[in-house]
Protein backbone atom coordinates (compact mmCIF):
# COMPACT_ATOMS: atom_id res chain seq x y z
CA UNK A 1 0.00 0.00 0.00
CA UNK A 2 1.38 3.48 -1.12
CA UNK A 3 0.50 6.64 1.07
CA UNK A 4 0.52 9.94 -0.09
CA UNK A 5 -0.48 13.26 1.37
CA UNK A 6 -1.20 16.46 -0.94
CA UNK A 7 -0.60 19.89 1.75
CA UNK A 8 -1.46 23.27 0.63
CA UNK A 9 -1.56 26.68 2.76
CA UNK A 10 -3.83 29.29 1.48
CA UNK A 11 -4.15 33.16 3.23
CA UNK A 12 -6.56 35.86 2.70
CA UNK A 13 -4.06 38.86 3.12
CA UNK A 14 -0.13 37.73 4.36
CA UNK A 15 -0.84 38.24 7.39
CA UNK A 16 -4.88 37.67 7.64
CA UNK A 17 -7.27 34.80 7.69
CA UNK A 18 -5.83 31.16 6.64
CA UNK A 19 -6.64 27.71 6.31
CA UNK A 20 -4.48 24.37 5.55
CA UNK A 21 -5.54 21.53 3.55
CA UNK A 22 -4.81 17.80 2.90
CA UNK A 23 -5.76 15.32 0.71
CA UNK A 24 -4.61 11.85 1.70
CA UNK A 25 -4.58 9.04 -0.70
CA UNK A 26 -3.66 4.90 0.06
CA UNK A 27 -2.97 3.86 -3.23
CA UNK A 28 -2.97 -0.08 -3.94
CA UNK A 29 -1.54 -1.21 -7.36
CA UNK A 30 -1.99 2.29 -8.60
CA UNK A 31 -5.86 2.42 -7.82
CA UNK A 32 -7.03 4.65 -4.86
CA UNK A 33 -8.53 2.18 -2.20
CA UNK A 34 -8.88 5.00 0.31
CA UNK A 35 -9.00 8.57 0.65
CA UNK A 36 -9.37 11.47 3.52
CA UNK A 37 -9.50 14.79 3.69
CA UNK A 38 -8.56 17.41 6.69
CA UNK A 39 -8.89 21.20 6.89
CA UNK A 40 -8.41 23.94 9.21
CA UNK A 41 -7.54 27.08 10.10
CA UNK A 42 -6.55 30.09 11.99
CA UNK A 43 -8.34 34.12 11.88
CA UNK A 44 -4.87 36.28 11.88
CA UNK A 45 -1.63 33.54 10.15
CA UNK A 46 0.16 33.94 7.04
CA UNK A 47 0.46 31.30 4.24
CA UNK A 48 3.98 29.74 5.29
CA UNK A 49 2.79 29.04 8.70
CA UNK A 50 -0.33 27.14 6.69
CA UNK A 51 1.91 25.08 4.55
CA UNK A 52 3.76 24.05 7.93
CA UNK A 53 0.39 22.97 9.07
CA UNK A 54 -0.96 21.19 6.76
CA UNK A 55 2.47 18.82 6.73
CA UNK A 56 1.89 18.63 10.12
CA UNK A 57 -1.35 17.69 10.34
CA UNK A 58 -0.80 15.35 8.04
CA UNK A 59 1.43 13.32 9.61
CA UNK A 60 -0.18 13.94 12.96
CA UNK A 61 -3.30 12.07 11.73
CA UNK A 62 -1.13 9.08 11.07
CA UNK A 63 -2.09 6.70 13.94
CA UNK A 64 1.39 4.26 12.98
CA UNK A 65 4.10 4.70 11.73
CA UNK A 66 4.21 4.94 8.29
CA UNK A 67 6.03 5.17 4.94
CA UNK A 68 4.30 8.38 3.12
CA UNK A 69 5.05 10.63 0.79
CA UNK A 70 3.96 14.18 1.39
CA UNK A 71 4.05 16.26 -1.96
CA UNK A 72 3.82 19.98 -1.75
CA UNK A 73 3.27 23.00 -3.88
CA UNK A 74 5.72 24.99 -0.88
CA UNK A 75 9.09 25.75 -1.79
CA UNK A 76 9.24 27.50 1.69
CA UNK A 77 8.18 23.90 3.79
CA UNK A 78 9.92 21.66 0.80
CA UNK A 79 13.27 23.12 1.30
CA UNK A 80 13.30 23.49 5.03
CA UNK A 81 12.38 20.15 5.19
CA UNK A 82 14.80 18.75 3.21
CA UNK A 83 17.75 21.11 3.25
CA UNK A 84 17.60 23.60 6.05
CA UNK A 85 16.08 21.95 9.07
CA UNK A 86 19.37 20.51 9.79
CA UNK A 87 21.39 23.34 9.73
CA UNK A 88 18.79 25.63 11.65
CA UNK A 89 18.90 22.55 14.49
CA UNK A 90 22.73 22.75 14.19
CA UNK A 91 23.02 26.57 15.08
CA UNK A 92 20.31 26.66 17.54
CA UNK A 93 17.26 27.03 15.23
CA UNK A 94 18.79 29.85 13.92
CA UNK A 95 19.25 30.82 10.27
CA UNK A 96 22.99 30.71 8.23
CA UNK A 97 23.03 34.65 8.60
CA UNK A 98 21.97 34.22 12.71
CA UNK A 99 18.94 35.46 13.24
CA UNK A 100 16.26 33.04 14.55
CA UNK A 101 14.04 31.04 12.16
CA UNK A 102 10.93 31.85 11.35
CA UNK A 103 7.77 29.72 12.89
CA UNK A 104 10.08 27.98 14.81
CA UNK A 105 7.19 26.91 16.80
CA UNK A 106 5.97 24.94 13.59
CA UNK A 107 9.23 23.79 12.57
CA UNK A 108 10.03 22.09 15.63
CA UNK A 109 6.40 20.69 15.85
CA UNK A 110 7.41 19.48 12.17
CA UNK A 111 10.03 17.79 12.91
CA UNK A 112 9.08 15.82 15.85
CA UNK A 113 5.85 14.57 13.80
CA UNK A 114 8.33 12.96 10.87
CA UNK A 115 10.66 11.21 13.21
CA UNK A 116 8.02 8.11 13.22
CA UNK A 117 7.70 7.96 9.85
CA UNK A 118 9.53 7.33 6.60
CA UNK A 119 8.82 10.40 4.71
CA UNK A 120 9.58 11.39 0.79
CA UNK A 121 9.13 15.01 0.42
CA UNK A 122 7.84 16.39 -3.09
CA UNK A 123 7.64 19.51 -4.79
CA UNK A 124 4.92 20.45 -7.06
CA UNK A 125 4.07 23.59 -9.10
CA UNK A 126 0.76 25.02 -7.72
CA UNK A 127 -1.93 25.73 -9.97
CA UNK A 128 -0.73 23.85 -13.42
CA UNK A 129 -3.73 21.43 -13.26
CA UNK A 130 -2.68 18.85 -10.94
CA UNK A 131 -6.40 17.33 -9.61
CA UNK A 132 -5.02 16.16 -6.48
CA UNK A 133 -2.97 19.59 -5.72
CA UNK A 134 -5.96 21.50 -6.67
CA UNK A 135 -7.96 19.69 -4.09
CA UNK A 136 -5.46 20.09 -1.45
CA UNK A 137 -5.86 23.81 -1.92
CA UNK A 138 -9.68 24.03 -2.37
CA UNK A 139 -9.18 21.72 0.94
CA UNK A 140 -6.98 25.17 2.66
CA UNK A 141 -9.64 27.36 1.25
CA UNK A 142 -12.63 25.62 2.87
CA UNK A 143 -10.58 25.48 6.47
CA UNK A 144 -9.58 29.26 5.90
CA UNK A 145 -13.68 30.11 5.10
CA UNK A 146 -14.76 30.54 8.65
CA UNK A 147 -12.17 33.07 9.55
CA UNK A 148 -12.61 35.54 6.73
CA UNK A 149 -14.75 38.72 7.47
Amino acid sequence: MELIAYTDGACSGNPGPGGWGVLMLAREDGAVVKKRKLCGGEAMTTNNRMELMAAISALEALTRDTALTIITDSVYLKNGITEWMAGWKRKGWRTAGGPPVKNVDLWQRLDVAQLRHKVDWRWIKGHAGHAENEEADRLAREGMAPYKP
